[in-house]
C-alpha cells in the first residue's frame, strides 16, 4: 500500500465499467455524498454480507444523499450474477487491472493458510459533494460495517 490517502485529500479520479457494461465516472457523480468501498471478491461469504449489508441500508443512505458503489477486480458477468443472485440494490464497478484499488492504496500483500498473495485489502471511504475524502475505514470487519458507514454520514451531515 504505497499512496496511503487521508482525508481532506482530493479522491483519485477513475473511469470504471458497472455490472451493465456502462462507464462510470468519479466526475458524474460528483455532487453528491459517495460511499466507494473495495471488496475482494463476488460471492465470497464476508464480500456478500458487506453488499447485502449495504442493501439493506440503502434507503437510509438514500434518505441522505449519498449513492453506495462497491470495486472489485470481478468481470461484469461476474458483478451481474452477483447483483441478481443476491437482488442487490448497490452499483458494482469492475477494476480487473486493479489500477483504481492502487491509486486509492488498497492494493497490497495479504495472507491467507500461510500464502502471500496480492489483493484488495477490504477497505471503504467517504467521499463529500466536491471529491475530498471525509472518512476512510481499512482493513475492515465487515460485521456492523455498512451500519458504522451510515452513522458516520449522518453524523458528517451535521
Amino acid at each position: 500500500m504505497s499512496n496511503l490517502l487521508e482525508i481532506g485529500q482530493n479522491t483519485p479520479s477513475f473511469a470504471l465499467n458497472n455490472q451493465k457494461g456502462e462507464r462510470i465516472k468519479l466526475e458524474d457523480i460528483l455532487g453528491k455524498w459517495l460511499v466507494l468501498y473495495f471488496y475482494p471478491k463476488d460471492n465470497t461469504p464476508g464480500c456478500t454480507t458487506e453488499a447485502q449489508d449495504f442493501t439493506t441500508l440503502n434507503p437510509e443512505f438514500e434518505k441522505i444523499g449519498a449513492k453506495i458503489i462497491g470495486i472489485s477486480p470481478d468481470s461484469e458477468k461476474s458483478h451481474y450474477k452477483f447483483i441478481d443472485k443476491y437482488n442487490l440494490s448497490i452499483e458494482l464497478l469492475c477494476d480487473p487491472d486493479h489500477k483504481v484499488a492502487e491509486a486509492y492504496g488498497v492494493w497490497g500483500l495479504k495472507k491467507f493458510m500461510g500464502k502471500d498473495y496480492m489483493g484488495i485489502i477490504r477497505s471503504t471511504f467517504i467521499i463529500n459533494q466536491q471529491g475530498n475524502i471525509a472518512y476512510i475505514w481499512r482493513n475492515i470487519r465487515v460485521k456492523n460495517h455498512a451500519e458504522k458507514v451510515l452513522n458516520k454520514l449522518q453524523e458528517l451531515q451535521i
